[in-house]
């Protein structure tokens, strides 16, 4: 593969997933991460990316709140490994928390259709449990953001105020270690803040893609979350140091 050509690739890959790890470069485009680290640089020179600790993000992503739409189109395969993860953690009778997250909704997706009940503020994660007949579906309500395809504000926390849940499973825009988890916006923010702070049992959706990043708006530390589930693409040394803080981490092969 030629250089340009695999700057190219490389670029492709920044922009369509928002940031890369260069473990993942590496593995992707069979060159030692030595390489990768100096095509990183040389793009980065060139003002078509910009480079983080152990990769790189797209300067055309930044921090902004992407839409729904083109949310739940990015890393598909991903976010349905890690829903099927977290499915084993969910049991007849509880009641659970679903955020306004793409990967929460495929979750919803995957949801068996047996006595649950669930509370949540995604108006995706309500058409995906409508058919599900055993399933109590609560809706917070709230105000209807068209970007996020959910419901948030003042309403929505105050009526997250009313429960108690067994376990909540949200996403997030970034995870850092030190910084913990972190949004986009304050509104999303709020919201899961409040979710992580009703239920018994927090987990954390977290495909490879946010790890070791931060957004504008911090949501909680890393002592409010009991578990990360993440996909097969996470790097191994940024797992290793979430595990070091007591937080249990689930993937296909760490």
């Amino acid at each position: 593969m030629l250089v340009a050509e695999r700057h190219k690739k490389i670029l492709n890959t920044v922009v369509e997933e928002g940031s890369v790890r260069v473990s993942q470069l590496s593995k992707m485009f069979g060159f030692t991460e030595e390489t990768i680290r100096r095509d990183l640089e040389k793009l980065e020179r060139e003002g078509k990316l910009k480079r983080t600790h152990g990769g790189a993000i797209s300067i055309q992503e930044g921090e902004k709140d992407l839409p729904y739409a083109k949310r739940e189109t990015q890393r598909v395969s991903e976010k349905e490994e890690i829903a099927e993860l977290a499915l084993s953690f969910i049991e007849e009778d509880d009641c659970i928390l679903l955020d306004g997250s793409s990967t929460a909704n495929f979750l919803a997706k995957a949801l068996p259709n047996i006595p649950l009940t669930v509370i949540t503020n995604s108006v995706r994660a309500l058409m995906e449990l409508m058919p599900k007949e055993k399933i109590h579906v609560i809706c917070t309500g709230g105000s209807f953001s068209h970007t996020a395809h959910s419901f948030l504000g003042p309403l929505t926390i105050q009526s997250l105020d009313n429960y108690h849940a067994d376990k909540a499973f949200i996403s997030c825009k970034a995870l850092d270690v030190k910084w913990g988890i972190s949004e986009a916006n304050d509104m999303q923010a709020m919201v899961k803040k409040k979710m992580l702070e009703i239920a018994q049992t927090n987990f954390l959706l977290l495909d490879h893609s946010k790890v070791g990043k931060k957004a504008i708006t911090n949501v909680a530390g890393l002592e409010k979350i009991d578990y990360i589930i993440s996909d097969a693409l996470a790097d191994t040394e940024l797992i290793n140091e979430i595990k070091s803080k007591d937080v249990q981490v689930i993937s296909p092969d760490k």
